[in-house]
């Protein structure tokens, strides 16, 4: 399941979401302004690596991706569900949920990978915690969702919970099932990333003090 647009509106302009997702394009077109042999030092230098972890690089890694399709996926799940998180947080507070929740993300991507010299790049982490306090805040919300089945494919309207608990359901398997593979040498997906981004949305949105919302229209229940 993929998903197109949500079917709440912010009430407030999301202008820390729209800052990192500028942020991260920028970034990622400057990674395509670099040769091969330069972008692999790059990345190598500012992603996060297990086997020599920096704490630091846990942040620069963040804004880095490792193709079109990596950071527009991204981007557009942090575009869709990023406003309303923002709403209720509050620009500033929502800045420091989205990096602790990427910190949250690669340490478990160190702990469960300790000796893994791939670097791990991407916001996947951080926008795994936008997920889940979206899940926590509006699990009622509808999700128009692109549903793709060998060669059948249709959109459906399905409510969050159900959809972004489907997503967890797929990292964290999927994360587990990369345990299983020791050659996999922590390279591919960082599955355990994006577990622990959501999770520490899970917790964070349920700590951090948060702005109460309109009503949700009739039409967006369940």
């Amino acid at each position: 399941m993929f998903p197109l647009r949500d079917s709440l509106r912010s009430e407030t302009m999301p202008l820390v979401t729209v800052a990192l997702i500028l942020a991260n394009l920028l970034a990622f077109f400057y990674e395509l302004t670099l040769d091969d042999y330069t972008l692999h030092y790059f990345l190598s230098h500012w992603g996060t690596v297990p086997s020599h972890f920096q704490f630091l690089d846990i942040f620069t890694s963040m804004f880095l991706h490792g193709g079109w399709m990596h950071v527009l996926g991204n981007m557009w799940f942090l575009w869709i569900f990023g406003d309303n998180i923002e709403d209720i947080l509050g620009h500033g507070q929502y800045l420091v949920f989205y990096l602790l929740c990427g910190v949250a993300g690669g340490l478990l991507h160190v702990y469960f990978n300790p000796e893994s010299s791939v670097p791990a790049i991407g916001a996947s982490g951080a926008i795994s915690g936008v997920m889940g306090a979206y899940l926590v805040s509006f699990p009622h919300a509808r999700v128009h969702t692109l549903v793709i089945f060998i060669f059948f494919i249709t959109t459906i309207d399905v409510p969050a919970f159900l959809m972004i608990g489907y997503w967890f359901v797929v990292q964290l398997f999927s994360g587990v099932g990369q345990l299983a593979n020791a050659s996999a040498n922590g390279g591919g997906t960082a599955w355990f990333a994006h577990v622990g981004g959501f999770l520490a949305g899970v917790i964070l949105i349920r700590l951090m003090p948060t702005r109460r919302r309109s009503a949700l229209r009739l039409e967006d229940r369940w």
